[in-house]
């Protein structure tokens, strides 16, 4: 089974349809035959987005609902060892590459696990080529 490290960026498409693109929604069907690698600060950031949306009026708590079962249904693997890895190689990762803590994450996941990378944001697309991590397609 293929697998490759899923971003938030790409998920977030998935419930706000102003940021889904036909990447998005190519990553999504590939989850059909394949596996998502996420790490343990993913459902984090997932309810804190869909937490804001709601407050901004972008969702309700119903299509949160719905869109909590589907991730749910969906074969994304939460990473156990990221946070071991939180205070060495993704601060030092973070550090070079000149991204957030959070996204460095998503990219030390995909080097550790030698993954390819699912992710719309521009500054970890430029950090995952930086350091010969592929883009999931």
């Amino acid at each position: 089974m293929k697998r490759f490290v899923l971003d938030n960026s790409v998920v977030m498409a998935w419930y706000f349809e102003d940021e889904a693109n036909a990447y998005t929604s190519a990553i999504l069907e590939s989850l059909a035959a394949s596996e998502a690698l996420v790490p343990t600060i993913w459902p984090l950031e997932v309810a804190n987005v869909l937490l804001v949306g709601e407050r901004k009026g972008r969702g309700s708590e119903a299509r949160t609902s719905r869109f909590v079962a589907l991730l749910d249904a969906l074969p994304i693997r939460v990473d156990a060892a990221t946070s071991q890895h939180a205070l060495s190689g993704i601060l030092t990762l973070a550090r070079e590459q000149r991204l957030s803590a959070y996204d460095a994450a998503y990219l030390e996941l995909a080097m550790r696990e030698g993954l390819a990378l699912a992710t719309q944001d521009k500054a970890l697309r430029r950090a995952a080529e930086a350091c010969g991590v592929a883009l999931a397609e």
